[in-house]
C-alpha cells in the first residue's frame, strides 16, 4: 500500500494531496476503475489550499470530475475536524457507506467519520416515557419501540423499516429541538441525540445536510436543540441549494399542526401526575388553546376563500396555495390571532407558576411547556403584524395543515454571519456555481465576499456524448397552443429515443395537460411524479425498460440515472421561478426598489442554474450517450436566450429530428 506523507500539519497538506492523487498513488492502486483527472487534481489541491490558509472558496466542478473525492481526501488529510455539508440525504450516505470507506483503506491514514441526521429521525427516550403514561398509550408502538431499542445503537427510525413514513405515533416520540430538556433531562447521558454529537465531537469528519446545519444554526443562540459540534473548516456540496434550504430554516412559521402539538404534548406533561384534577385551571387553559386555534385557523381559511385574489398572490406546487398577506392583512383573522396570543400568554403564565411550585423532573418538563407556549405566542404576534420589511409574509396551504410563515427576503447577511464565518476556511462547491462563466450571482446571493474560485470542466465529451436539439418552430410558452405543441413534440422525441426519457415541466398544469393529450399514443410505460413516493418512482423507472417520467421541480436535480436506461432529457420551458410566488415576488421588489434590474440580476441567473440542474441529469457517466431537448421558443427568439444558451453544455445543437435519428442510429 502506498503511503501518503504523515503531516505535522497543515503546511504539508497540499504535498500530501498531490502525491495521493499521483499517476501511482495510493487512489490510483487501490480504488477501482479510479482515472486520474486533471481537473479533479486541480480541484483537490484548490481545496487544500483553502483548509491549510484559511478562507472561502467557491469551487464549481462540472459533472464526471469527481468532486467528491476532490474534497474529502484533503478533508481527510488535513487531520482537522471537517464538517461535511451534502443538499441531499442520498450524498450523506453514499459518503459516509461507500466513499469513506474506500479511502481509509486506499490513503492508509487513519480517520474517524460520523453522519448525522435531523433530530425527528431520533428516538426520544423521554417522549417515549411520557406516551408511556399517556391514557390512550398506544400499546403496539411501543412494544415495537421496546423490542427495537434492545438492539439499536443508533435509535435512527431508518431502522424501523415497517414504520410507515407519516406515522403519527413516531412523531410524539421523536427527538425535537422544541421538545429537548439539554443536560437537565433525566435521560440526558442515554439520547441517542447525546450519544450522536459525542461521537461527532470525536470525529475527523462529520456529515450532515443543509437542512440539519441550518435548522442548528438557526437554535444556536437558544440553550436547546444544537446538535452539531463545533467545527472550523467546513465543505459546502451542492451549494447551489444553500439559499433556498436557509430560506425555509430562518424563517418563522405557527400551523394548526404546531398548536395542536403544543396541546397534545401539555396534556402528556399534566398526565404524569404534576395535576390529578381533570378539571384544573391548567387543564382548561389548554383546552382554551385548542379551541382558539380552531376559531383562528378556520377564520385564516375562510379568509383566504373570501379575499379578492387580486390582492393576494398564488403559488406553491401540486396540493399547495400560497398567499401573500401584508399589514392589516385581514381585521378579522387579526381579531381571532390576538385571542390565540391571549389564551397562550394565559397558559404560559400558569405554566410558569406551576414550575416554580414543582421540583425535579416536573419542574423541568413543565418549565420547558412554558417556554414553547411564550415562543408560540411571539411568533403569532410577529406574524399578525406582519411589519418587519426584511420579511415576506405568506399564508400556505397544504393538505390539512395551515401555515403562517415570514420568509426572510435576503438571507445573504444569515449565511454569511451564521454559517461562512464562523469558520477558518469554507469550500461551496456544486456541478452549477456559475451563470456566464462568473461567480457573481452566487457571491451575492450567499454573502460571500473575498474568495478564491476554480471552475473545473466536465470530464464529459458533450460533442460526442450528447444533441442539443431545439424545435423549429413553437408558439409562445403563454398561447394556448403551447401545451399541444409541446405534447407533439414530445411524442416525435420520444420515438426517435425510444422511450428511456424524463420529461420535466416547469408547473404540474403542464405536466399534465401534455399527460393527457399523449398518454393513449405513447407505446412506453408512462411514469408520473404524484402516483408514488419520488424513490418508488425513480426504483421504477431504473427497473421498467423503455419507461418514460412525466415529474416536475423535485426530479430537477439530486437524481442519478446511469446507463442507456435513461437516453433522453426534454424540458418544456426555461425554468423561471413564479413572479407570484410570494418569496420570488419579494426578492424581485427589493432589488427594484435599489434600483437594480431584478430580471437580468435574479430570475434569469436563478433559471439558468434550475435549467443546467435539469439538463444535468442526462450525462452522469463517460459512457452515457442522449438528447437533450428544450421546447421554450424564447431561447432563440429572446435577448435573454443567448445567456442560457452560453451556459449549457458544449453539445452540438440542431434543430433537425432526422439528426436525432441519425444520433440515436450511431
Amino acid at each position: 500500500m502506498h503511503e501518503v506523507p504523515a503531516l505535522p500539519g497543515t503546511p504539508g497538506l497540499k504535498a500530501a494531496v498531490d502525491a495521493a492523487f499521483a499517476d501511482d498513488g495510493p487512489l490510483a492502486t487501490a480504488v477501482d476503475q479510479f482515472e486520474p483527472r486533471a481537473g479533479q487534481r486541480a480541484m483537490a489541491a484548490a481545496v487544500a489550499d483553502t483548509l491549510a490558509g484559511g478562507g472561502v472558496l467557491l469551487a464549481e466542478a462540472g459533472t464526471g470530475t469527481g468532486k467528491t473525492l476532490a474534497y474529502l481526501v484533503p478533508a481527510i488529510l488535513s487531520r482537522q475536524r471537517v464538517l461535511i455539508s451534502t443538499g441531499t440525504k442520498n450524498l450523506q450516505e453514499q459518503i459516509y457507506f461507500k466513499d469513506l470507506p474506500v479511502l481509509r483503506e486506499a490513503l492508509g491514514v487513519p480517520f474517524t467519520a460520523t453522519y448525522m441526521k435531523g433530530r425527528a429521525n431520533y428516538l426520544c427516550l423521554h417522549r417515549l416515557d411520557q406516551l408511556r403514561s399517556s391514557p390512550a398509550v398506544p400499546y403496539d408502538f411501543v412494544s415495537m419501540v421496546d423490542e427495537w431499542m434492545r438492539t439499536t445503537e443508533t435509535g435512527d427510525r431508518a431502522e424501523l423499516s415497517d414504520l410507515p413514513e407519516d406515522s403519527s405515533a413516531w412523531h410524539d416520540v421523536s427527538a425535537t429541538a422544541d421538545t429537548c430538556l439539554g443536560s437537565d433531562c433525566p435521560q440526558f447521558q442515554q439520547c441517542y441525540v447525546t450519544k450522536m454529537r459525542q461521537r461527532a465531537a470525536a470525529s475527523d469528519i462529520v456529515i450532515v445536510n443543509h437542512h440539519l446545519l441550518c435548522a442548528d444554526a438557526s437554535v444556536r443562540q437558544s440553550t436547546y436543540g444544537e446538535v452539531i459540534p463545533e467545527c472550523h473548516y467546513a465543505v459546502l456540496d451542492e451549494a447551489h441549494q444553500l439559499e433556498d434550504v436557509a430560506t425555509q430554516y430562518f424563517g418563522i412559521a405557527v400551523s394548526n399542526y404546531r398548536v395542536d402539538e403544543l396541546g397534545r404534548d401539555a396534556e402528556r406533561v399534566l398526565n404524569m401526575g404534576i395535576v390529578e384534577d381533570p378539571d384544573s385551571e391548567l387543564r382548561r387553559l389548554v383546552r382554551s388553546v385548542d379551541d382558539q386555534a380552531r376559531t383562528f385557523f378556520a377564520a385564516v381559511s375562510m379568509a383566504r376563500q373570501t379575499r379578492p385574489s387580486t390582492s393576494l398572490r398564488a403559488g406553491g406546487g401540486v396540493g399547495e396555495e400560497r398567499l401573500r398577506i401584508g399589514p392589516g392583512w385581514n381585521g378579522g383573522v387579526i381579531d381571532d390571532g390576538l385571542g390565540l396570543t391571549s389564551a397562550l400568554d394565559r397558559l404560559e403564565a400558569a405554566m410558569a407558576r406551576l414550575a416554580e411550585a414543582s421540583a425535579g423532573q416536573a419542574n423541568e418538563d413543565v418549565t420547558t411547556m412554558a417556554r414553547r407556549a411564550g415562543e408560540l405566542r411571539d411568533h403569532l404576534r410577529f406574524l399578525l403584524e406582519a411589519a418587519d420589511p426584511a420579511f415576506v409574509y405568506f399564508l400556505e396551504m397544504r393538505g390539512r395543515g395551515v401555515f403562517l410563515r415570514a420568509a426572510p427576503i435576503d438571507v445573504s447577511g444569515i449565511v454569511r454571519e451564521l454559517l461562512i464565518d464562523r469558520m477558518k476556511a469554507t469550500v461551496l462547491t456544486s456541478a452549477t456555481l456559475t451563470v456566464e462563466g462568473s461567480f457573481d450571482y452566487v457571491r451575492g446571493r450567499l454573502g460571500v465576499g473575498h474568495a478564491a474560485d476554480i471552475r473545473v470542466p466536465s470530464e464529459f465529451d458533450f460533442a460526442e456524448q450528447a444533441i442539443l436539439y431545439l424545435p423549429r418552430q413553437m408558439p409562445p410558452p403563454k398561447s394556448p397552443q403551447f401545451a399541444e405543441a409541446v405534447a407533439r413534440e414530445v411524442l416525435d422525441l420520444l420515438q426517435r429515443s425510444n422511450g428511456r426519457a424524463f420529461v420535466l415541466f416547469t408547473s404540474y398544469a403542464m405536466l399534465r395537460a401534455v399527460r393527457d393529450m399523449v398518454e393513449l399514443d405513447l407505446p412506453f410505460p408512462l411514469l408520473v411524479q404524484g402516483t408514488a413516493p419520488r424513490s418508488v418512482l425513480l426504483g421504477q423507472f431504473r427497473s421498467t425498460p423503455n419507461a418514460v417520467l412525466f415529474a416536475t421541480s423535485s426530479f430537477w436535480q439530486g437524481v442519478d440515472v446511469v446507463g442507456e436506461q435513461l437516453s433522453c432529457v426534454i424540458i418544456d420551458k426555461l425554468p423561471f421561478a413564479s413572479p407570484g410566488d410570494p418569496i420570488t415576488a419579494a426578492r424581485i421588489e427589493a432589488i427594484t426598489a435599489d434600483g437594480r434590474d431584478a430580471f437580468r440580476e435574479y430570475q434569469v441567473p436563478l433559471a439558468i442554474l434550475a435549467m443546467l440542474q435539469g439538463l444535468g441529469r442526462l450525462i452522469r457517466h463517460r459512457t452515457d450517450r442522449g438528447l437533450l431537448a428544450v421546447l421554450d421558443p424564447r431561447l432563440r427568439t429572446m435577448g435573454y436566450g443567448r445567456r442560457f444558451l452560453d451556459s449549457f453544455p458544449p453539445a452540438p445543437v440542431t434543430q433537425d429530428l432526422e439528426a436525432v435519428t441519425r444520433f440515436f442510429a450511431s
